[in-house]
């Protein structure tokens, strides 16, 4: 229209003399705002106009609003939600009903059975015989505003759902800190912090799910960190956290199962657990080396009057950590992973028992003894992982609990040690959203209430499954 109406100027530029040609112009200028009024009008009709729709009869008709619609995909955008889900299909030699009875003596009485965990029991991830649903998790993170980031990780599982991690991590503080608060995975050691999916194997190294359970250290608190403004990378640490861990830590006070009106131990103040930790990276020509230490200390109130060995334990706990990661890249997509870890931890200080509980519960005396407890734990593993290609993928590992010393009053217990485990595995990615793995596991680890060791094989083939824009791990 435009070039139409120029066009005409310019003919009539040549006939008319200046005093039309003026005339001309204002009437262009007249209808060029014309055209923009009216254009106007149309985009603000499209913007208030809802769309006719038909409703078949008796039916209700709902009209969407585009302005509605429109913010609510630009919400979720700025959302980033993911979705991930992880499902297995498990064999093994022993069955659930007697492998949920084994376990490593002195240090924990289930590996693979039904645990406590956020007030619910639930199975740990692949821990039964044939098909397992392991969670299903739907996360959400964003940009707040330019101080701001804040991630939600919730968990669903056929038990229960929970809020796995809900935090924020701070983006403008000065002299390279960093804070985070609220609930989340530590920073201790190397694979704390990851999510099981990121993980070189399905099954959890023996020392963390022996330790810590299944889901680490996981808790509400708050953490900062701070990089050194040095030419290699240098990180430093610090976390203070509630301390509710199953497995190692705890900050309730332990009830006399015979006395509701009293309590065996008293509960611990809060924050309960301190977590610091340096972690360091360099590069040693095309090798990538990460190397870290670290350290929990925090009360222990852990209540297992309900267990099948009743006991409770009250005390201070220290676990020590130290890792180390090598990685060699043979081409953007081709590379080999050496990963190591050890912990070691300390528990000190009062465990109340009731053996008459155990022998003969209908009859049991209303009594408690209690004795002091001391226990100095360690173990490993160590895994190598080859990558061919960006497609498939292969690893093995090998993992030790080589001490166990357990101490009642000042004797030692003549408790077994070296709980050792193989684990094989294969995995083959169809798209960076889909990963199949199969894994083989022999443990030497397991032992029953005779305190016999058991030999255990185990195969599983697992699916994990990636939807929506889930965020980039760390190295």
């Amino acid at each position: 229209m435009k070039k139409l109406l120029l066009s005409t100027m310019a003919a009539a530029s040549l006939y008319a003399n200046d005093s039309e040609l003026q005339m001309l112009k204002t009437q262009m200028e007249q209808m060029s705002q014309m055209m923009r009024s009216m254009q106007e009008k149309i985009e603000t009709l499209e913007k208030t106009t809802m769309p006719v729709v038909s409703a078949p009869a008796n039916e209700t008709l709902i009209v969407a609003n585009p302005t509605i619609v429109d913010k609510i995909n630009k919400t979720a955008s700025i959302l980033n939600p993911s979705l991930m889900i992880d499902m297995s299909y498990v064999n093994r030699n022993i069955a659930d009903e007697k492998i949920a009875h084994m376990g490593l003596p002195g240090i924990t009485e289930t590996v693979f059975g039904v645990h406590d965990h956020g007030g619910q029991s639930e199975p740990g991830y692949n821990a039964q015989n044939g098909f397992n649903l392991n969670y299903a998790e739907l996360g959400f993170s964003a940009t707040v505003d330019p101080m701001f980031d804040a991630t939600a990780i919730f968990h669903l599982t056929n038990e229960g759902f929970e809020i796995e991690e809900a935090y924020f991590t701070t983006r403008e503080i000065p002299y390279n800190i960093r804070i985070k608060g609220g609930k989340f995975l530590s920073d201790f050691g190397r694979i704390n912090a990851q999510h099981q999916h990121f993980r070189n194997f399905s099954t959890t190294p023996l020392l963390y799910s022996a330790f810590l359970g299944d889901h680490g250290i996981q808790e509400i608190g708050v953490q900062t960190q701070w990089v050194a403004p040095t030419d290699t990378y240098l990180m430093f640490g610090i976390e203070a956290l509630e301390g509710k861990n199953e497995a190692m830590f705890g900050q309730a006070a332990i009830g006399d199962p015979y006395d509701e009106e009293s309590s065996l131990a008293g509960s611990a103040a809060q924050p309960s657990l301190y977590v610091g930790y340096v972690k360091t990276s360099v590069d040693i020509g095309d090798t990538t080396l990460l190397a870290g230490a670290s350290i929990a200390s925090g009360h222990s109130r852990l209540d297992h009057f309900s267990d099948e060995t009743p006991y409770a334990f009250s005390g201070k706990s220290t676990l020590y950590g130290m890792d180390m990661t090598l990685k060699y890249p043979f081409d953007s997509y081709s590379s080999l992973t050496w990963q190591s870890e050890w912990l070691y931890r300390d528990m000190k200080g009062t465990q109340f028992n009731n053996e008459n509980l155990i022998a003969d519960p209908d009859n049991a005396l209303d009594t408690i003894t209690s004795n002091g407890s001391r226990k100095k734990q360690a173990g490993y593993y160590t895994e190598l992982v080859y990558a061919p290609n960006q497609t498939w993928r292969t690893g093995i590992r090998y993992e030790n609990m080589y001490q166990n010393d357990v101490f009642t009053g000042d004797v030692k217990q003549d408790l077994p040690d070296n709980f050792d485990q193989y684990t094989a595995m294969v995995e083959f990615h169809s798209s960076e959203f889909a990963r199949l793995r199969l894994e083989y596991l022999h443990s030497n680890a397991l032992f029953n209430e005779a305190l016999e060791r058991q030999n255990l094989d185990s195969i599983m083939f697992s699916i994990n499954l990636a939807l929506g824009k889930h965020g980039a791990h760390s190295f």
